[in-house]
């Protein structure tokens, strides 16, 4: 049986601005309406219009200057709508290759954060754990964002923006996919507090191939839960 796509609310809003400039409704260099009123119109939260918009800057369509909105770039039509079409095709990754692109992130995120780590960024990574933790321990709805905190903590370790930003674009389809799945079971959580705890020691102690084994016997499940999902012998 052929699987059935359903579009997330941010990849509507993509494609409906596409539209908007395929018509010249929005022309390059035109500030765009506030969330408030896109939300509004396209009939969604004001978080899916911020992610679209988000994703749609990432890729330089859009640009954000303060005091003056944000506005699309000044592109000619046809490119802006060959950039629009490769990020509908990257929102439609099926989830192991989300899962697949993450790892590949962050492990060499776990590597570079215990390299590059300081002693400031050490206690923001121990507040994103102890909040991790308590999460757990309460059963709240919002594990999975507490998680995701957590290792978005190493992204400032790592020192690279770019990784950062790549984490950001793809994480909410993941956050979507674990939640829909019921991947994580409260046992899975508790275990995954021992390996924050280890992957945390070994970037205090900037051991690099350790955080690195740490991240990648941490992240191996979900990854293996992936392969099983879509029947992958690779």
């Amino acid at each position: 049986m052929e699987k059935i796509l359903v579009e997330k609310p941010s990849s509507i809003i993509i494609r409906k601005l596409k539209e908007m400039i395929e018509l010249g409704v929005l022309k390059p260099n035109q500030v765009l309406p506030p969330e408030r009123k896109l939300s509004e119109q396209f009939g969604v939260g004001r978080s899916h219009v911020r992610e679209a918009l988000k994703k749609m800057e990432y890729f330089g369509i859009l640009k954000t200057q303060p005091q003056s909105g944000t506005f699309v770039v000044g592109l000619g039509a046809k490119a802006i709508e060959g950039l629009i079409s490769n990020i509908l095709e990257i929102d439609n990754n099926d989830f192991f290759s989300l899962i697949e692109t993450r790892v590949t992130l962050e492990l060499r995120i776990a590597e570079l954060a215990a390299k590059r780590r300081t002693e400031a960024d050490l206690v923001l990574v121990k507040n994103t754990l102890d909040a991790y933790q308590e999460a757990v321990k309460e059963n709240s709805e919002d594990i999975s964002e507490k998680d995701f905190m957590f290792h978005l903590s190493l992204c400032r370790c790592a020192k690279n923006s770019t990784l950062k930003s790549l984490m950001m674009i793809i994480t909410p389809d993941i956050l979507s996919q674990f939640d829909n799945k019921r991947v994580c079971s409260n046992d899975d959580r508790k275990n995954a507090i021992d390996e924050h705890n280890a992957l945390y020691k070994a970037i205090v102690d900037q051991d690099s191939e350790k955080a690195r084994e740490i991240m990648s016997n941490h992240l191996n499940p979900i990854l293996m839960f992936a392969k099983e999902k879509y029947d992958l012998d690779y």
